[in-house]
């Protein structure tokens, strides 16, 4: 499963359950610094996800102890403190509802990038994550979703229990800006009332098989 593991390292839940939400949402100021938030909310199965976390095994599947996922989060809170550009990394962890976030404030969107690579280097998150997902151009007032590939293929070789991990799973992206949103390339996002922030959500297969694109460039006035 690591070919589909999203950049948020720790999902660890995705062979345990179908019914998970990932949220992730950037807060962009002017000058291109900013904050970021990932989320991993598998409270709608969390009666499920108490009983397997009393098992061994599930599925063929080794069910991760607690003391393993923390040690994943500590781990990955320690790489994003040492990527420059990088600062105030705070991660928690929910394990009565079994949510999980990390958040950060980045001096340039790149940052971002640069912390994604760094896990992948070190293992934590599978290496065929995309990481250059964000780009800016202050001076020009562009910001960039970069294309991911599709894993058809990859998930076409799936077991059919596999493949049902993704059957309830969703992604929800939120991009907040200061400046006003003057136009996007990809009208899938919706732009808010206030023209300062567009949403992008749906099910996270549809993303992974590039049925639904995350690629966008905003330009802000």
């Amino acid at each position: 499963m690591k070919i589909f593991k999203y950049f948020f390292l720790f999902c660890i839940f995705l062979s345990l359950t179908s019914c998970f939400d990932i949220i992730d949402k950037i807060s962009m100021k002017a000058h291109g610094s900013g904050e970021y938030t990932v989320i991993l909310n598998a409270s709608k199965s969390k009666t499920r996800l108490q009983s397997i976390s009393k098992m061994e095994t599930i599925n063929g599947k080794k069910v991760p102890k607690k003391s393993e996922i923390e040690s994943k989060v500590n781990q990955a809170s320690n790489v994003f403190k040492s990527v420059a550009g990088i600062s105030n990394v705070k991660t928690s962890l929910d394990f009565d509802n079994f949510i999980i976030k990390l958040s950060c404030n980045f001096k340039k969107i790149e940052n971002i990038n640069s912390g994604l690579e760094q896990l992948k280097a070190k293992n934590i998150i599978g290496k065929t994550v995309p990481t250059q997902l964000y780009k800016q151009n202050v001076a020009e007032k562009t910001f960039i979703r970069n294309k991911i590939e599709s894993y058809k293929n990859d998930y076409d070789k799936l077991s059919k229990a596999d493949k049902e991990v993704f059957s309830d799973a969703t992604y929800t992206s939120i991009l907040q800006f200061e400046n006003v949103i003057k136009s996007q390339t990809n009208n899938s996002y919706t732009v808010s009332p206030n023209k300062k922030a567009i949403k992008l959500n749906g099910n996270i297969l549809d993303f992974i098989l590039r049925k639904k694109q995350i690629q966008n460039t905003i330009s802000l006035n």
